[in-house]
């Protein structure tokens, strides 16, 4: 594993521990340079997926950055860090299980929206917000209106 401080090849692994959800394991490694230590995390990969974007372009599943994404919707919330991890994570199990090896950029949207709307209302609008190109005030308030009207609230 190359160091993040000073590039060098090889780094000695000095713990080794499950992630709390038990999704990946994480790392704590020393480099064998300028001894910094640094953590890194291993997750299984099932499959590799190709995500389909509008303009028909593709790129590899990134889950950094639909963690990215999502933490941003969530930012300021009274949440669990552990929830977001497990929401993510639960995304690309479902991505890499769903037997397609290209997935539209808009069924990734989908699943994150599906999930946030399970963890938070103002992240799931936030969220929406960006996905669904919001442009006016009229749009959000359209938006929260319908899930009132869906929420019963």
């Amino acid at each position: 594993m190359r160091c993040p401080y000073c590039a060098h090849e090889d780094s000695q692994v000095k713990d080794s521990r499950p992630t709390e959800d038990g999704a990946a394991i994480r790392r704590r490694r020393q480099c064998e340079a300028c001894g910094a230590r640094f953590t890194t995390f291993e997750r299984i990969q099932l499959r590799d997926i190709l995500v389909v974007k509008s303009g028909r372009a593709s790129e590899p599943f990134d889950r950094d950055k639909l963690a990215r994404s999502i933490e941003i919707a969530c930012r300021k919330r009274a949440l669990d860090p552990v929830r977001i991890e497990r929401l993510v994570s639960g995304i690309q199990r479902q991505l890499e299980t769903s037997g397609e090896s290209e997935v539209s950029s808009s069924r990734i949207g989908e699943l994150a929206m599906e999930g946030l709307k399970g963890l938070d209302s103002v992240a799931y609008i936030r969220f929406a917000s960006v996905y669904r190109d919001f442009t006016e005030a009229k749009d959000f308030q359209e938006f929260a209106g319908a899930i009132r009207e869906v929420g019963g609230e």
